[in-house]
């Protein structure tokens, strides 16, 4: 889909376990986003207008991902997923997830595969909205032009 680059997959590392294990939001989900504001983020702090547009997708992506998922916290998906939660920045307690099936692909790759084809949707929704805006300019810019021809 030629979004992001080797910079983001880098600083995306640290995300899995709801962000260093922690059991905070999915890092999955934050990564989808993270993937969606390549686009659409902002590239000045000052920048209101596309930080606004960063947030309107960023939520889409999230209430896409939690209507499939059923929450958007790593610990609370555990528990819809497995019943209970699992610390995993406890070696006992990770170890534990992974039996229990947490890297199985029913389990964080699932997780993982619906954030994807959310990200996904909502890029190339994206692309073709741009695309779109793209032709309405360039069309709009043939219209004037011929009007100016035959004048």
């Amino acid at each position: 889909m030629k979004v992001g680059s080797k910079e983001v997959f880098k600083a995306g590392s640290a995300l899995a376990g709801g962000v260093a294990r922690m059991g905070e939001t999915c890092g999955a989900l934050t990564g989808a986003i993270m993937g969606v504001c390549c686009l659409v983020g902002r590239e000045k702090l000052e920048d209101r207008k596309q930080y606004g547009k960063a947030m309107e997708e960023a939520g889409r992506v999230c209430d896409l991902f939690r209507d499939q998922i059923g929450h958007t916290l790593c610990e609370k998906i555990h528990k819809i997923r497995y019943g209970k939660v699992y610390h995993l920045n406890n070696a006992k307690e990770r170890e534990a997830f992974h039996q229990e099936g947490g890297h199985s692909r029913t389990g964080c790759p699932e997780v993982c595969g619906v954030a994807a084809q959310v990200a996904a949707e909502v890029i190339l929704d994206l692309k073709k909205k741009s695309s779109k805006k793209k032709i309405g300019k360039t069309s709009g810019l043939k219209t004037r032009n011929k009007a100016k021809a035959r004048r």
